[in-house]
């Protein structure tokens, strides 16, 4: 069920979108049906493709640059009370400030494009990490914290068998988050650099689709972003699954 259900959605809205196409006579360069979308995506697969993989090399790099980052600051900033009121504000701040507005300065201030899109997209991915797993660092059960203190724990102990763990799920919780966000801010941040050329993402090809009235390219290469954020989505939590399945209460099979 939990595949077929969603699959039968699927074909519903499918059907009906290419019957409404066809029974209006709908133009293709206002709204192609599903099929010749399909059939653009098999005709154009070698275009688009090759810049599918290089939004996705872009969103992998500033995803793991996200995570990677937003743990070292989770963990400076649960250090101590001054350190995260001190400083979480301008991260809340960065993740506020909208990404199509500051894009332009950084790509003025990076004079290398590509590190300005990894930029791009790492501000939007590294908060969930950061704010998730902060709250799983605080999350640490207080009675196992006052044992560890009682049995003279230093603190590198304390967060490398108590706090690490337990924020283990938020820290997970919050990659599902950074994945999809990473994929979209190295599209925006495409968008706004508008990088063309062969060396070009999806958003270009987007783009070049919509000067040219190319509509069914367009709407091709919106699925395979859409795609590809699925898979990213589903990829991180077979990983968060994996992790948790054996010891974490969100995981572990009920009996009943």
């Amino acid at each position: 069920m939990k595949i077929a259900a969603p699959l039968l959605v699927g074909m519903i809205f499918l059907g009906g979108w290419e019957a409404l196409v066809r029974l209006n006579h709908v133009p293709s360069y206002i709204v192609p049906g599903p099929i010749l979308v399909a059939r653009t995506l098999v005709s154009d697969w070698s275009t688009l493709s090759s810049s599918l993989w290089i939004t996705l090399e872009n969103t992998g790099i500033a995803f793991a640059a996200a995570a990677f980052g937003g743990l070292v600051l989770a963990i400076v900033l649960a250090q101590s009370r001054l350190i995260e009121l001190s400083l979480f504000p301008y991260a809340v701040i960065l993740q506020v400030t909208p990404i199509v507005a500051i894009a332009p300065l950084i790509i003025i201030w990076v004079r290398d494009t590509q590190i300005a899109l990894l930029i791009c997209a790492w501000i939007v991915a590294f908060f969930p990490v950061v704010s998730n797993t902060t709250l799983g660092l605080h999350s640490a059960d207080h009675n196992l914290l006052n044992l560890f203190q009682l049995y003279g724990a230093s603190r590198r102990q304390v967060l490398w068998l108590l706090r690490l763990p337990s924020a283990m799920p938020y820290f997970l919780g919050g990659l599902r988050i950074s994945g999809g966000l990473a994929l979209i801010g190295a599209v925006v941040a495409e968008f706004v650099a508008g990088t063309a050329g062969s060396e070009s993402g999806l958003a270009y090809r987007i783009l070049e689709s919509g000067y040219r009235l190319n509509i069914p390219r367009m709407f091709a290469a919106l699925v395979m972003i859409s795609l590809a954020g699925v898979l990213i989505f589903l990829v991180l939590t077979l990983v968060q699954h994996i992790v948790l399945r054996r010891w974490h209460e969100s995981a572990v099979r009920r009996e009943n």
